[in-house]
């Protein structure tokens, strides 16, 4: 019962963080840089939001954004986070589906306990895959950012992309801790010698039968 509420919890946990993965590749608004320095964007009231795919100048009277289409000419920590984020999110889907599927309330046909615990633990392995990559991209793309036009603050996109990396990675380790198979070899010995002991032990001798007595008198 405590395995199939872990691995409940591990499920949920996970979806959760897939979720977050999702926003964050989906979403532009990673992190908030400034081009002339800190004092004067603030001045100015010009700010910019940079993200995977676009490049917006947010101010009081104007949002604009450009997409960033040249892939070639992209610095290399956008091209790998977008690579890394969309890998993770692709990952997600028959990651989560597995898990589902091995779920204890969940039969597939006469399908025997060990090939649930397999998928489980394939499952398992991917979310843990998912996070890493969520975890690269969240931590890489600021770091980028900061060095190309000076970092400001972080964005809504990352903070759900740290969510969604920190959910991941517990619920990922949840499932493939409880996809273990369990052992049956010692109970299956010890219930033999239980049963041996009880039969013809050398503690319980088998009575002598009557017909030898009968014998011995004749």
């Amino acid at each position: 019962m405590a395995n199939s509420c872990l691995q409940l919890s591990g499920f949920v946990m996970s979806c959760i963080g897939w979720v977050g993965i999702l926003i964050a590749t989906a979403t532009n608004d990673w992190v908030v840089t400034c081009k002339y320095g800190m004092n004067t964007c603030k001045k100015m009231d010009e700010l910019g939001a940079k993200g995977l795919w676009a490049e917006c100048v947010i101010s009081t009277a104007l949002y604009h954004c450009i997409s960033l289409t040249q892939i070639l000419d992209l610095p290399a920590y956008i091209q790998t986070s977008r690579a890394l984020m969309i890998t993770g999110s692709l990952l997600g889907l028959p990651a989560v589906g597995m898990v589902l599927t091995a779920m204890p309330c969940i039969s597939l046909g006469d399908e025997p306990q060990s090939a649930k615990n397999k998928r489980s633990l394939l499952g398992g392995v991917l979310i843990l895959l998912v996070a890493l990559c969520g975890g690269v991209s969240t931590v890489w793309f600021p770091i980028g950012a900061h060095q190309d036009q000076g970092l400001m603050s972080f964005g809504f996109s990352l903070y759900a992309g740290w969510v969604g990396t920190a959910f991941c990675l517990l619920g990922g380790a949840m499932i493939t801790c409880c996809s273990t198979e369990p052992s049956q070899h010692y109970n299956h010995h010890d219930n033999n010698r239980f049963y041996y002991s009880k039969g013809q032990g050398p503690g319980n001798p088998v009575p002598p039968s009557t017909n030898h007595a009968k014998s011995a008198h004749v």
